[in-house]
């Protein structure tokens, strides 16, 4: 039921597909009159039959009083006509996502409802101050972007057009907070915030396979098992459909004037030509048998060898941790890396093979390790451009001797795992940056809306701010890529020494 700081309100939802069903469905049970419209006959009755019959679920688990579903039911209804929105307090759209039909549903709205009544898209991609453009009092037009399952995702971007009032944002935001979701306020950009602070894992998981560091597979294993992603970057783009990802990734980047933080792969075009869309077409970066993915070759490491010589750098931040680890699997550590079968680095944001010729190195005898991911989860084993089939399969076997599996790539500035994150949480600063949404608006976004295991800035926290920054720079260094540079936001708090998560100083 609604909050007991939410007065009851009258709702009008226009469109009666998954969205709009979804979002009948968490009004009504959170205790508002909602009232349902779609231009498809029969469409709309149709919506809220589904709406509470999911509600009704509640009945039959226990969860909802027989009395409690009768009274949901009765302030939950169907309109044939738009004027039945009439004396609405808010009304959703949840139609097509095309500019042309929602201004022209805009249009008719405002003939309908109250000049006091708050009209809102939940448009997903387009800009929500072209809706308000042809109304007669844009102060009342929002953005309301809802995710898919509505009830079961606990967010909600509330999103403010340049004539948008403070008032709609409340009443939108309290509405949304009422019904037990996260009201996240953001600015009308593009790609609002959760679809903005998520580019970071697709476009940098893509630039890795195009760099040839890694398969898709391990790339998604490194992210999922070593920093705790429910799923990696070619793992959902076959979910949600290259088709579709493809289109997202490339509007951010044009709205966005060609930043080159959010540059597309040209991996992809082809890959959507060729229909290789994901689960939906069986075959995407993976193969399926309807929703099985198909299991990949086995791929096994070499058994350990023991005895081998083993030289860890000195200023490895690993260190302690690597010596156990090997010498428990029964290598022969050692202080001269000339005498070692195997030297083994720990570079931040820089790759094995800039490592090994810094330190004056042999290349051939030279891996690195990735320091940030925790040995207990999954260890990630990159080579330099010149290491030799032995070292690495000395190195390979020594470290998987304990059953922890390990990922073998080829030479990358910043890992994997590296070079992601600190992407993530540069993107995150470059938000707070623009004023596009609060420190705690991108946190709760990004955890509720994307489901990482902790928000942008608060993981740039764990790694530590100056490390973050030191992998952008050296990537920015051996790339020469722009795509990598700092956010000013993130290199005032590290000089600073100031928390990602302290909250914005006061503005002039």
């Amino acid at each position: 039921m609604t909050s007991n700081n939410v007065k009851p309100l009258t709702l009008g939802v226009v469109g009666a597909g998954a969205m709009g069903r979804g979002i009948v469905q968490l009004f009504a049970q959170a205790g508002h009159r909602v009232r349902c419209f779609d231009a498809a006959p029969g469409a709309a009755g149709k919506a809220v039959e589904f709406a509470l019959g999911m509600i009704g679920r509640g009945v039959e688990k226990g969860r909802l009083s027989a009395e409690a579903f009768e009274a949901i039911r009765a302030k939950v209804s169907a309109c044939d006509e738009i004027a039945g929105l009439a004396g609405c307090d808010v009304v959703i759209e949840a139609i097509v996502e095309d500019l042309a039909v929602k201004r022209q549903l805009f249009a008719a709205l405002e003939d309908v409802v109250e000049p006091t009544t708050v009209l809102a898209s939940n448009t997903s991609s387009l800009t929500v101050a072209d809706m308000a453009a042809v109304c007669r009092h844009p102060s009342r037009v929002a953005g309301l972007h809802f995710f898919n399952p509505v009830p079961l995702m606990k967010v909600a971007e509330v999103i403010a057009a340049l004539r948008t009032s403070p008032q709609t944002v409340q009443t939108l935001s309290e509405l949304v907070n009422g019904a037990g979701h996260r009201a996240v306020v953001t600015a009308d950009q593009p790609g609002f915030l959760v679809n903005h602070a998520g580019r970071g894992l697709y476009t940098e998981g893509l630039r890795v396979l195009e760099e040839q560091v890694a398969s898709p597979a391990d790339v998604d294993d490194v992210l999922r098992e070593g920093a705790g992603f429910r799923m990696g970057p070619f793992e959902l783009l076959d979910l949600t459909g290259l088709d579709v990802s493809s289109k997202v990734m490339a509007s951010i980047y044009e709205q966005f004037q060609h930043e080159p933080r959010f540059r597309p792969s040209s991996l992809v075009a082809p890959r959507v030509a060729a229909g290789l869309f994901g689960r939906k077409t069986g075959e995407g970066w993976y193969t399926y048998d309807g929703d099985t993915r198909r299991a990949g070759p086995a791929r096994t490491g070499p058994a350990p060898r023991a005895g081998a010589a083993v030289w860890i750098a000195p200023q490895a931040s690993g260190r302690a941790g690597l010596a156990a680890q090997l010498s428990g699997a029964g290598a022969r550590l050692t202080d001269d890396a000339a005498q070692a079968e195997v030297c083994i680095v720990q570079p931040w944001g820089g790759d094995a093979s800039h490592a090994a010729a810094e330190l004056g190195l042999d290349a051939s005898r030279t891996v690195a390790v990735d320091p940030l991911v925790p040995l207990a989860l999954r260890r990630t084993l990159m080579l330099t451009a010149l290491t030799s089939a032995a070292a690495r399969d000395t190195a390979w076997g020594l470290l998987a001797a304990d059953g922890v599996p390990v990922t073998v790539i080829n030479d990358s500035p910043g890992f994997i795992a590296q070079r992601v994150l600190a992407t993530i949480v540069n993107i995150a600063a470059h938000i707070a940056q623009r004023g596009i949404a609060s420190v705690a608006d991108i946190e709760d976004a990004v955890k509720l809306g994307l489901g990482y295991p902790h928000g942008p800035l608060a993981w740039g926290e764990r790694i530590g701010g100056a490390r973050i920054l030191e992998i952008l720079r050296t990537l920015q260094a051996q790339t020469g890529d722009p795509r990598y540079r700092p956010s000013p936001w993130l290199v005032r708090r590290v000089a600073l020494g100031v928390s990602l998560l302290t909250p914005e100083a006061a503005r002039a």
